[in-house]
Formats: C-alpha cells, sequence, structure tokens
C-alpha cells in the first residue's frame, strides 16, 4: 500500500511539474514573457520596457532607413524579429505605432522607410528582407536577435510586399499583409503562415479583389488565417488598433517563438463582434 502511495505521489509531483510554467519554458526555448490573457494582449503595452534606435537611409542599401524597437533587457536571451512596410505614398511613421506595441510583447520590430514612396509591391518585399538582413548581420541590435526566427508585416503596398517576401523567402515563420494591395491575386507558393488583414470598408484594396482571394489561394495545408476587420477603412491600420495588435501579436508570437500558449486566441476561430466582420482560419494550428 505504502509503494503504491509513493508512486502516485511521485506520478503527482511529475504532472505538477510538466504543468509548471519553467517546464514548459525548458520544452520551448523561444518562449518569451508571462502566461498570456486577453488584457495582456490588448494592452497598450506589453511586459517588456522597450527601447529604440534610427537606422539612417544613408548607412543602408535595399531599403530607406527606419526606426528599430526592442525590448531594453537582455536577461531573456535574444527575441524573433519583425521588418514592417508601409504602404502607397506612406512613410514609416504610418505604421510606427506597432514598433514599440509588438517589442514590448518580446520581439525586436523594424519599421522602415521605403527607397521611394511609390515603390511598388515587389519592390517592398526585396526592401523588407533587404532590413530584415540588415537587422540581422549589420545593426547595433544584431545580437538582440535570432536570425531563424523572422517575420514580415506591411500596409497596403506594404501589405502586398508582405506576400511578396514571403514568397521569395520560405524561410520566414509569418507573414501578415494589413489591407493588402498586389495586382497577383494568387499564391500558391507561399509556405509561411500567414494571417491576412482586410477591412469591411475598404474601397482602395477591397477584400472581395485582394484580401480574400489573397487568403483563399494560400495552400490549403498552410497555417492561415482571414481576419476581416468590421466598421473599418483602407487606412485603419495606419493609427493604433486593438484588434489588428492583439490578432498580430498572437500570430507572431504563436509562429514566430513557436509558443503555444497563445493558441487561444486563435482557435476556435473569433466569432464576428464589434470589431470582427469576418475570420477564417484552420484549426488546430500546427498540425
Amino acid at each position: 500500500m505504502k509503494r503504491h502511495l509513493a508512486a502516485a505521489a511521485a506520478l503527482s509531483s511529475l504532472a505538477f511539474l510538466a504543468a509548471a510554467p519553467g517546464a514548459q519554458a525548458a520544452d520551448n526555448p523561444y518562449q518569451r514573457g508571462p502566461a498570456p490573457t486577453v488584457s495582456s494582449i490588448e494592452a497598450a503595452r506589453g511586459s517588456y520596457a522597450v527601447s529604440q534606435t534610427s537606422v539612417s537611409s544613408l548607412s543602408v542599401t535595399g531599403f530607406g532607413g527606419g526606426t528599430i524597437y526592442y525590448p531594453t533587457s537582455t536577461s531573456d536571451g535574444t527575441f524573433g524579429a519583425v521588418v514592417i512596410s508601409p504602404g502607397f505614398t506612406a512613410y514609416e511613421s504610418s505604421i510606427a505605432w506597432l514598433g514599440p506595441r509588438l517589442a514590448s510583447q518580446g520581439f525586436v520590430v523594424f519599421t522602415i522607410d521605403t527607397l521611394t514612396t511609390l515603390d511598388q509591391p515587389d519592390s517592398r518585399g526585396r526592401q523588407l528582407l533587404a532590413a530584415l538582413d540588415h537587422l540581422t548581420q549589420r545593426s547595433s541590435v544584431r545580437g538582440r536577435v535570432d536570425a531563424t526566427r523572422l517575420g514580415v508585416m506591411g500596409h497596403s503596398m506594404g501589405g502586398g510586399g508582405t506576400l511578396e517576401a514571403a514568397k521569395s523567402r520560405p524561410s520566414l515563420k509569418a507573414a501578415i499583409p494589413l489591407t493588402g494591395w498586389n495586382t497577383d491575386k494568387t499564391w500558391p507558393e507561399i509556405s509561411t503562415p500567414t494571417l491576412v488583414v482586410g477591412a469591411d470598408g475598404d474601397t482602395v484594396a477591397p477584400v472581395a479583389t485582394h484580401s480574400e482571394p489573397f487568403y483563399e489561394t494560400l495552400p490549403a495545408s498552410l497555417d492561415k488565417a482571414y481576419l476581416e476587420l468590421n466598421g473599418a477603412t483602407h487606412f485603419t491600420p495606419n493609427s493604433s488598433n486593438t484588434t489588428i495588435a492583439k490578432y498580430s501579436i498572437s500570430w507572431l508570437k504563436r509562429f514566430i517563438d513557436n509558443d503555444t500558449r497563445y493558441d487561444q486566441f486563435l482557435c476556435p476561430l473569433p466569432r464576428p463582434s464589434l470589431t470582427i466582420a469576418e475570420y477564417r482560419g484552420t484549426c488546430p494550428l500546427g498540425s
């Protein structure tokens, strides 16, 4: 009887250790930050203090410079990274709000200017990749970045560029086009987990001719999702938006950090609400 009780106690201890945060962190060396909650991913700032550094266009090649936002602390080791492109006729300032918001959740984030404000999606895709290469190889914060865990985001033509970058570099871990625009409507070549964000009131890149076909033509086997913002326009991603932040953070955490603690916000699929017109996606993730 005593042997049975001792065995039961040992099994109980093992179960406790398996459920403990330290054990989870040991299983996933890329996990960063505390266990997420709805409040934590909707907050204007996450758990990391953030620093920033400017990158002059004169010091780089292949893109137009920008601003790098990064967690100030080095105690957690390196972080995954994301580069974000603005849209047609726009500057870095139009997507700058995403920099500190994402970085405070445990990423190095590079918001960039493009070579000209008129650059088309294929050019913006190349510039996103050039910025990633600068960030991981030559930037002053390259030692804080895990070069094997990278993602891309972009607005409008920058969103179209995000798809181009993911097509060109399959090693990317996550892609998020925000109200993306591209003359290419089909993306069966992409193997990077992709969250397509559209807006129900978009008259510049209407979802019926842009975001929806982008999503639908991604491979059926791919981890992918389609978030259509409710009561939104083409330019909604240009200012602070909790819904965009919430699902972008969850997507980046899940696929750049391989952090399954964020599955709860993506599966089961979010329901339509005051901020979500429609959400489609593959569940379970990573299967």
